[in-house]
């Protein structure tokens, strides 16, 4: 009796093994990356790029627009536009560009 069970089992996990697994994908499985996302700019953050690139690149590395929220670029851009005798509208153009809006 003894035997019968050992080989019963044994050819269970064989028969087991042998089986066909499943196709379906799993999340695991890498997938084609997502083609990058193309930001078009509208005139005025064409702009406002322009003047934050002209401008601020005059005395300090630009820093990229994610460095900091939009909270935080409110004080630096208005801090800013003062010491580049900078337009309210041209400053207010350069926020737009920095938080995107």
């Amino acid at each position: 009796m003894k035997y019968k069970v050992m080989a019963l089992a044994v050819l269970a996990v064989l028969i087991y093994s042998c089986a066909s697994k499943s196709s379906v994908p799993t999340a695991d499985v890498p997938t084609k990356p997502a083609p990058p996302k193309t930001v078009v700019l509208t005139a005025d953050l064409a702009e406002g790029k322009s003047l934050y690139e002209n401008n601020c690149a005059k005395c300090h590395r630009l820093y990229e627009a994610k460095e900091f929220s939009a909270e935080e670029w409110q004080p630096i851009v208005a801090r800013m536009q003062k010491k580049a005798h900078l337009e309210d509208l041209q400053g207010q153009k350069i926020y737009n560009y920095l938080t995107m809006k």
